[in-house]
């Protein structure tokens, strides 16, 4: 069966280096960081007490405060980020098939602030079950993908993705190969995050995965130097409009750019290490390139996942060598969790956009706080340290990786007409 092309016609986002896309997108060419001081709580009795908050967000000027009570925080970024990009694309929804339109979203944790809020509610009370109706809804991973659905009528395909900080890949993943195979024209596809909380951060901190440069957070998450530490948390949503080519062309939509492939593996190594071969890493981008119908002579720019952990950045690194050989030293490698954070499941659709802006652009974001690169990785390897820098980029990759040896990888190019 010969498979429909899919392309992006609309993009948003709301993350700690921009609340918008035209934020994002200048920040990232000036290698900004998103890193401070915690805010969203007293983080002081805490081993790691800095993340990458998003700045100036007051709900109430977006959702009137009816709305408030039904939506978590991870909620409110996805509603945010989505409006964007479904502006961004000028669909006009009364000139499209709504039944084959849908939502493919993604979250790691989803409503885990909700969750606290009410066991501590009960924790604190008189033994009596007091606990909202909005509870349920609030919480659970799926409903931001059902918001955005029920804001615009969309009736096609909806669901959420949940697979750790793998998760938003997927969604794109799975958001491409529906409209490849004719189950639908148009998806909102992406993922959203608000992990800034007591419980993530307890527990992130208890395994020792957060970065404790407390005192310097703007240099805490430096992926691939020698003195990194740990993962910076952070929160967000990045959003996506993916649309079938011919449908794009009939209505006249811009087109950033087209969404070539994906892959999908696990390491089945450890429930939180990465496989130290990356085997399971290879075989994820291997499956892409073969997906999108390209070579690894192809790829001009390479977003990895690059949480900035000891064992993670060294294995990932190690795969891109043993799948990409000398190739490896001809393309621009790069980070963005050094200035964005990690936003757990949200985490690729937010690099996803970096992506777009690469390749509309021509400009690859830079690996900030890149002082002196880990022994263990090559210092030939061109990990566009600190600086951006501008090249013509046909075709970009993403690499995002999961607790439990969840990986993806998707790859996008410049459209050919």
């Amino acid at each position: 069966m010969e498979q429909r092309r899919v392309v992006i016609t609309g993009i948003g986002t709301i993350n700690p280096i921009g609340n918008n896309i035209k934020e994002y997108f200048q920040n990232l060419e000036e290698g900004v960081s998103g890193a401070d001081t915690i805010t969203a709580f007293d983080a002081t009795k805490f081993t790691s007490r800095i993340a990458c908050e998003v700045k100036n967000f007051d709900p109430t000027a977006v959702f009137d405060r009816k709305e408030l009570r039904k939506y978590d925080r991870y909620s409110q970024f996805a509603l945010v980020a989505a409006t964007e990009a479904v502006e961004d694309a000028a669909i006009d929804f009364e000139k499209i098939d709504l039944e084959r339109a849908g939502v493919i979203w993604a979250s790691g944790v989803g409503g885990m602030q909700t969750f606290y809020d009410e066991v501590m509610g009960w924790a604190g009370g008189n033994g009596t079950p007091r606990f909202s109706p909005f509870f349920v809804p609030r919480m659970i991973s799926d409903l931001a993908a059902g918001h955005i659905s029920l804001k615009y009528g969309l009736m096609g395909p909806n669901y959420s993705v949940v697979s750790a900080c793998a998760s938003s890949n997927h969604a794109m993943i799975d958001a491409l190969n529906l409209i490849r195979w004719g189950k639908a024209d148009m998806i909102v596809t992406g993922g959203s995050e608000a992990p800034v909380i007591i419980p993530s951060v307890g527990g992130f901190s208890s395994m020792r995965a957060l970065s404790t440069r407390n005192d310097d957070p703007k240099h805490a998450s430096r992926p691939f130097d020698k003195d990194r530490d740990g993962f910076v948390i952070a929160e967000g949503a990045g959003a996506l409009i993916f649309e079938e080519y011919e449908h794009a062309i009939a209505r006249g939509a811009k087109i950033y750019c087209e969404v070539a492939g994906g892959g999908m593996s696990a390491d089945a190594y450890h429930i939180t290490a990465p496989h130290p071969e990356g085997k399971g890493a290879i075989n994820s981008m291997r499956l892409a390139l073969e997906d999108a119908g390209l070579d690894v002579a192809d790829v001009d720019y390479l977003n990895t996942h690059g949480t900035s952990t000891p064992l993670g950045d060294i294995a990932e690194i190690a795969a891109v060598q043993g799948l990409f050989g000398e190739n490896a030293y001809k393309m621009n490698i790069s980070s963005t969790k050094s200035m964005t954070g990690h936003l757990l499941g949200a985490t690729a659709a937010v690099e996803a956009l970096a992506c777009v802006f690469a390749i509309s652009k021509g400009i690859i974001p830079p690996t900030i706080n890149l002082e002196e690169v880990d022994p263990q990785i090559d210092p030939k390897l061109n990990l566009t340290p600190n600086v951006a820098q501008r090249r013509e980029v046909k075709v970009a990759m993403s690499n995002t990786f999961g607790f439990g040896g969840h990986n993806s990888t998707i790859v996008f190019k410049k459209i050919e007409e």
